[in-house]
């Protein structure tokens, strides 16, 4: 069953408190890859999936990250998307693998330590484009952050060209020959099945990732009527400087737990 978790082992972690395990779990009958973190002491938590950026050796999960997360208090799942870390299947860039995502929320909602009704989904860079579409398709998530996040990929396919010849082969075409392609795996169509309150983080100076996506996103959302908040940082690039970087992780991880049950 997708979220089934059929084998894991401990990983090496940074953190005293928090344990790290990799694990593989099953997505559309493949059996793909990530790492689960989770604080040592027997409680329970809001679960926390979070969606990496770029495509197969590019974007790859950080433990540290796994960890500066959880140490707010969140077990934290990080999908590999198939195809990655041994994973059987192949990524295609918002496309299946965003089941991936989906049954990521389903395996933290049946953690012992999690409370089913508080699985909130985090995408960075194009895990933001998966991050939305999870929301939308899996059962009761509790929040979407997007930071830095992709939310129209034929805008992204306009404004990469270094990304345009893995995408013409990932996704079979450009935007003008394939539209319906890159619409499919376009969130802002798409979200009128969302439920979930969404936050939107994005630098002013974004050269991989323009705030013009935060903007389309923001703006859809109203004109639906959503619910919607959004923090933008003039002068910071896709990377934060890591005072700040610390500072927006616990702003964003104490909105997460202010957002009603589910």
């Amino acid at each position: 069953m997708d979220g089934d978790i059929i084998d894991h082992y401990r990983f090496p972690s940074p953190h005293p408190g928090i344990e790290v395990f990799f694990v593989t779990y099953m997505s559309q009958g493949l059996k793909v890859k990530g790492f689960l973190a989770v604080p040592n002491q027997n409680k329970v938590y809001d679960g926390f999936l979070y969606l990496r950026g770029g495509i197969k050796n590019v974007g790859q999960v950080r433990v540290p990250r796994l960890i500066q997360f959880a140490s707010h208090g969140f077990v934290v799942f990080a999908p590999l998307y198939r195809g990655n870390g041994g994973g059987e299947g192949n990524e295609d860039f918002v496309g299946d693998d965003r089941c991936d995502a989906i049954a990521g929320v389903e395996l933290l909602r049946r953690h012992p330590l999690v409370h089913p009704g508080r699985v909130h989904v985090f995408g960075f860079s194009r895990g933001g484009a998966m991050a939305l579409h999870a929301a939308m398709l899996a059962e009761r998530v509790c929040s979407v952050a997007v930071w830095g996040g992709v939310t129209d990929v034929a805008l992204t396919y306009w404004e990469r060209p270094d990304l345009r010849r893995m995408m013409k082969r990932v996704i079979g075409g450009t935007p003008n020959k394939c539209p319906e392609r890159y619409r499919h795996r376009t969130p802002l169509y798409h979200l009128e099945r969302l439920r979930a309150p969404v936050l939107i983080i994005h630098g002013g100076r974004d050269d991989n990732v323009s705030i013009e996506h935060a903007w389309r996103l923001e703006r859809r959302l109203k004109e639906l009527g959503k619910r919607v908040t959004a923090w933008y940082f003039s002068k910071f690039t896709h990377y934060f400087p890591p005072h700040a970087n610390r500072e927006t992780v616990k702003r964003l991880t104490d909105w997460m737990k202010q957002q009603p049950t589910v």
